[in-house]
Order: C-alpha cells, then sequence, then structure tokens
C-alpha cells in the first residue's frame, strides 16, 4: 500500500491539503481568544458594579472580590472538614472513574450500533431510554440497588455519560466511507486489520468529541451525584455552604467547576489535535 493510499484510508489529508487549511486555522485563533477574553472582562466587571451599587443584596450576590476571599479561606483552612484541594481531588477521582469505565463499555456498545443491525436493536431502544433521564430521577433508585457508598456516585455521573459516547461512536462508524473500506479489503485486509486501520481512525474523532460531551455532562451531574452520602467533594461543599448561607463559598465553588471544567476541555482538545490532526480538514 502506498502512502498517499494509506493517508486517504486512514483519513489523513494530504501534505498540499494541510496547508490549505492550517493557516485559515491559525488565522482564527487570536480572534477567538481576544473575543473569550474580553467576554470574560466583561462579565467579571458586570458582576462587580452590580455587587458594589448593591443593585442586589450582597447575602445573594458576593463581590468577585468576597469569592476570591473564599476561595484563598476554603484553600487553607478547609470548609466542612476538609481543604478545597481534598474537594477537588475527590470529585475529579469520581468524574474521571466514571469517564474512564463508560468509555469502556460504551466505545463497544457504539462500535455494535454503528456495525451491526442486530446490536443496534439490542442497544438503541435501552441507550434511548436512559438519554432524557436526568440523573435526579434515578438517583433514589441507585442508592436502594447499590446504596450510599462510592460506587453509587461514579454510577450515577458514568450513567449521564454514557449516551453521549455511545451516539457519537456509533455516528463516527456509520460515517465511515464504504470506498475505503472496500479498498482495504481488495488489499486483503481482515476484519480486525480493517477494524484498526480504516474504521478505528475514520470513527476515532467521533468518539473523542462524544467523550468530550460526556466529560461535561458528568461534571453536570456531580452535584446531584455528591447528594449520596458525601463528604467531601465540589457538589457536597456546595450543597453546605447553600444550606447556611455562605454564598461567597457557593460561588467560589460554582467558578472552580466551571474552571475545572474549562481546563479539562482544554486537555482534550489539546489531544484531539494530537490524536486526529486530519479531523475536520479532509
Amino acid at each position: 500500500m502506498s502512502l498517499d493510499l494509506a493517508d486517504t484510508a486512514l483519513g489523513r489529508p494530504r501534505a498540499a491539503e494541510q496547508s490549505e487549511t492550517e493557516p485559515s486555522t491559525t488565522r482564527k485563533r487570536p480572534v477567538v481568544a481576544i473575543t473569550a477574553t474580553l467576554t470574560i472582562i466583561a462579565l467579571l466587571l458586570a458582576w462587580t458594579v452590580a455587587a458594589h451599587f448593591k443593585l442586589v443584596s450582597a447575602l445573594f450576590l458576593p463581590s468577585p472580590f468576597e469569592a476570591g476571599r473564599a476561595f484563598l479561606r476554603v484553600a487553607s483552612e478547609g470548609f466542612v472538614d476538609a481543604t478545597l484541594w481534598q474537594h477537588l481531588s475527590a470529585s475529579l477521582g469520581r468524574v474521571f472513574a466514571a469517564l474512564v469505565a463508560t468509555t469502556l463499555i460504551a466505545v463497544p456498545i457504539g462500535f455494535s450500533i454503528g456495525a451491526s443491525p442486530i446490536g443496534r436493536g439490542i442497544f438503541d431502544p435501552i441507550i434511548e431510554f436512559l438519554r432524557p433521564i436526568p440523573p435526579l430521577a434515578y438517583l433514589p433508585l441507585v442508592i436502594i440497588w447499590f446504596g450510599i457508598g462510592e460506587p453509587s456516585k461514579v454510577l450515577i455521573i458514568g450513567i449521564s455519560m454514557l449516551a453521549p459516547i455511545v451516539i457519537s461512536t456509533a455516528s463516527g462508524v456509520k460515517g465511515v466511507d464504504t470506498d475505503r473500506v472496500n479498498a482495504a479489503r481488495s488489499l486483503g485486509a481482515t476484519r480486525a486489520q480493517l477494524v484498526r486501520h480504516v474504521v478505528l481512525p475514520s470513527a476515532l474523532p467521533s468518539i473523542l468529541t462524544g467523550i468530550r460531551i460526556a466529560l461535561g455532562v458528568g461534571w453536570s451531574t456531580l452535584v446531584a451525584a455528591e447528594l449520596v452520602a458525601a463528604s467531601r467533594g465540589l457538589g457536597f461543599m456546595i450543597q453546605s455552604a447553600a444550606q447556611f448561607l455562605v454564598t461567597d463559598v457557593v460561588l467560589m465553588g460554582i467558578l472552580v467547576i466551571a474552571a475545572v471544567a474549562v481546563a479539562l476541555e482544554a486537555v482534550l482538545r489539546w489531544i484531539e489535535r494530537r490524536l486526529v490532526p486530519w479531523a475536520g480538514k479532509a
């Protein structure tokens, strides 16, 4: 198999095509970064003005400076028997455990749905049943079945992550170019080689997109998951602060969750550029 044919079979654009698309992408990045920075600054200014002129009571909307002091206080002294970093590590552990376990289950299911009518008939109704159900709806059932330990929290987050990864994987498998599959078969590729060298590289951008979406859904489910008799975690910290109207800690916790989610999204986008640099450029 020649280099050009291999690149085509794997969905990678040739050097000439890459040189046409990369400059436009490079030009767009500074504009996006500048616009995002200005948006964040504008929101912070609006928040500061509203707090300074007491447009909203300080009990309900502390200033950004008070949220910053709460961050330093909780990071050093702690809140509800744990520091901010202990809460953060507990939440990250739950989310990543759920992400790894769900990915190992969801990707094969997605391949089955995308490649086999029988697999689609078996798994598609289950995924479509779970997809619209909010985590709080099945939270009591998970507690009854699995108790209030750590597995229940991971399970709640994992169930919420399942559908995005399965659907994205199935979409990526269905979207594989049949000409590439036929070309690989004509060259004598086995079924395993076909999956490894043609189907998986073609579906990988969709799989990574599903993982990115699932990670965001997992973070949004974190607060619900930590309702289950948690003693540490960002969601638990926010709920505890809300019960005592410690609004600066509530806002600080929300901002920490948002900042971590943005950081994880940036890391996943970097991984995506490294693993599938041809995605969106073919």
